[in-house]
C-alpha cells in the first residue's frame, strides 16, 4: 500500500510539473509574442537610384526553404515525419543555394522567402547576413514573418526557436522599403507559435516621374477553411490596384502557395497536384482575381514546388507551380524560366523573369 501511494505521489508530481511547464510556456509565449504593426518602415536609403524607363529588368524569386527541405527530406506539417535535416545536409544545401544565387548575381532584383536568422532548424545560421555579404552588388532588405522563442511541435522533437522572413536583394537603392502585415490569425494558442505573414514593398523612382513598386510576398499555406487566404489575397489586390491607379508600375513576386489562374502545365501532367495533398492544400487563384490586362508570369514547362510527404522521387513525387509573378498592364513580360534544380536543396525551384517598362 505504501509503495502504491509513493508511486501515485510521484505520478502526481510529474503531472503537476508538466502542467506548470505548459502554463509557463504559454505565459512566456504571450509575453514574448511578436506583434508587428500593420506597416513598418524597414529602410529609407540616403541616395535612391533612378531607374530608366523603357528598359528591361530581371527578377528572381525563390523559396529556399531555409536550406532545410532538400530532396531527402519530408516534413511533418505536410504529412511527412521528419522535422530538421541533418547539419551536414543543411550546410551542403546552404552552400548550393548561395552558389546558384551568386552565379545569377546579374539579376536586378532577387526575392527570397523562408530565409532564416538564428533558428534551430537552420543551426542558428544567419542566412540573410551570409547572402548579403555574398551578393555584395545588391542592397539587402529583410522583413520578419516568423519570430517564436520555442515552437513546441512536434512534441517528440520540437522545432524550437525560429526567426525567419523574406528578403529582397536589389541592384538599385529604393526610395523606401516597408513591411506590410497580411491578415491571418489561427486563434489561441496556435497563433502564438505560428507565422505572422507579410509582404515587403520596395519603391523605386523612375526617370519618367513614376515609381516601380516591387512586392515580395509569401502567402498562407495551411488555411483549411480558406478564409485567411481569401483575406490575404484581397489585401494584396487592394494594395496593387491602388498603386497602379496612381500611375505606378507594379510587380508582385514570391511564393503565393496557390497555383496561377487557368493553370495548364506542360510538364508530367500525371504528377501535377492541385488541391489537397497530405496536409498541404494548394488552391488556385481565381481567373477573375485581377482585371484582364494584368498578367501572370510563370513557366508552364517546369514545376516550382514539390510535395513533402516523402523524399523527392522524380518518377513519382507530385509537383506543381506556386512561385509566380503578377505584373501590371504597363509592364511587358519579356521572358520567364524556371530553373529545375531537381529540388536538391529546397522544396522549391527558382524562377527568373525579364520585364520591360512601357
Amino acid at each position: 500500500m505504501k509503495i502504491l501511494k509513493k508511486i501515485l505521489k510521484i505520478f502526481l508530481c510529474i503531472v503537476i510539473i508538466l502542467v506548470l511547464g505548459f502554463i509557463g510556456l504559454i505565459l512566456y509565449a504571450i509575453v514574448s509574442d511578436y506583434k508587428p504593426d500593420e506597416k513598418e518602415l524597414l529602410s529609407r536609403p540616403d541616395n535612391p537610384s533612378v531607374l530608366k524607363d523603357s528598359s528591361v529588368y530581371s527578377l528572381l524569386t525563390w523559396n529556399i526553404g531555409y536550406a532545410g527541405l532538400d530532396k531527402e527530406m519530408d516534413f511533418f506539417k505536410d504529412g511527412g515525419t521528419k522535422v530538421i535535416t541533418p547539419e551536414e545536409s543543411f550546410q551542403e544545401n546552404n552552400s548550393a543555394i548561395a552558389d546558384f544565387l551568386m552565379k545569377n548575381n546579374k539579376v536586378d532584383f532577387i526575392l527570397i522567402q523562408e530565409i532564416d536568422r538564428k533558428s534551430k532548424r537552420s543551426y542558428h545560421t544567419d542566412q540573410y547576413q551570409e547572402l548579403s555579404e555574398k551578393l555584395s552588388d545588391h542592397v539587402p532588405f529583410f522583413a520578419k514573418n516568423y519570430d517564436v522563442f520555442f515552437v513546441p511541435v512536434p512534441p517528440s522533437d520540437p522545432m524550437g526557436k525560429v526567426e525567419s522572413g523574406i528578403a529582397t536583394y536589389s541592384k538599385y537603392a529604393p526610395v523606401s522599403s516597408a513591411r506590410y502585415s497580411l491578415p491571418g490569425d489561427f486563434g489561441f494558442p496556435t497563433q502564438l507559435f505560428y507565422l505572422d505573414r507579410c509582404f515587403m514593398v520596395n519603391r523605386y523612382t523612375i526617370e519618367n516621374g513614376k515609381e516601380l513598386v516591387l512586392i515580395n510576398t509569401h502567402n498562407e499555406a495551411f488555411d483549411e477553411g480558406g478564409n485567411i487566404r481569401e483575406a490575404q489575397m484581397e489585401s494584396l489586390k487592394k494594395f496593387v490596384l491602388n498603386e497602379y491607379t496612381s500611375g505606378n508600375y507594379v510587380i508582385v513576386g514570391g511564393d503565393w502557395n496557390q497555383y496561377p489562374p487557368d493553370f495548364k502545365p506542360d510538364f508530367s501532367a500525371n504528377k501535377v497536384f492541385t488541391g489537397k495533398f497530405g496536409n498541404f492544400n494548394l488552391t488556385g487563384i481565381e481567373s477573375d482575381y485581377m482585371p484582364g490586362a494584368w498578367k501572370w508570369v510563370y513557366d508552364r514547362t517546369a514545376p516550382t514546388v514539390r510535395t513533402l510527404t516523402a523524399a523527392y522521387d522524380p518518377a513519382s513525387t507530385p509537383t506543381s507551380v506556386c512561385d509566380i509573378f503578377l505584373i501590371s498592364p504597363n509592364l511587358v513580360s519579356v521572358s520567364v524560366k524556371c530553373h529545375h534544380l531537381g529540388f536538391a536543396n529546397s522544396d522549391h525551384n527558382p524562377v527568373i523573369i525579364q520585364v520591360m517598362l512601357e
